[in-house]
């Protein structure tokens, strides 16, 4: 399979460079895949699951939340705002950050602002979770 250079980073720094097969993220608008000869294209990137499958048809599993991704004269580029590869992933922390979202929600007396940000919470910890398992 015909393969394009990737670049994924985040604020923290480059996580990942090489040739890959595809790359699959959620967008704002839903899941994509980016394949060898994609037209130049640019997308704000949602909250879900992620992966990369490299050159040698290794799948790597991650966690992507935010982001934009933009592809430009064959070449992709993820600049995420948290980018989590499988293997470092904290299971115990993701799974306590849900049931601290989980208590608060159930607790209920939030206001808009406050639901909004444990509804995100929550769905971080999901993702991460889902991921991981």
């Amino acid at each position: 399979m015909r393969t394009f250079p990737l670049r994924i980073g985040t604020p923290d720094g480059l996580l990942f460079e090489g040739e890959v097969e595809r790359v699959v993220c959620r967008s704002i608008t839903g899941d994509l895949a980016i394949l060898a000869g994609h037209c130049n294209f640019c997308t704000a990137l949602g909250m879900g699951e992620a992966h990369v499958v490299t050159a040698d048809g290794t799948r790597r599993e991650a966690a992507c939340i935010g982001g934009m991704l933009s592809v430009m004269d064959g070449e992709c580029h993820v600049l995420a705002t948290t980018w989590e590869w499988q293997e470092d992933i904290d299971e115990e922390r993701a799974s306590s950050a849900k049931q601290r979202a989980e208590e608060k929600l159930a607790k209920g007396g939030l206001t808009d602002q406050e639901y909004k940000i444990v509804q995100a919470k929550l769905q971080r910890a999901l993702v991460r979770l889902s991921v991981k398992n």
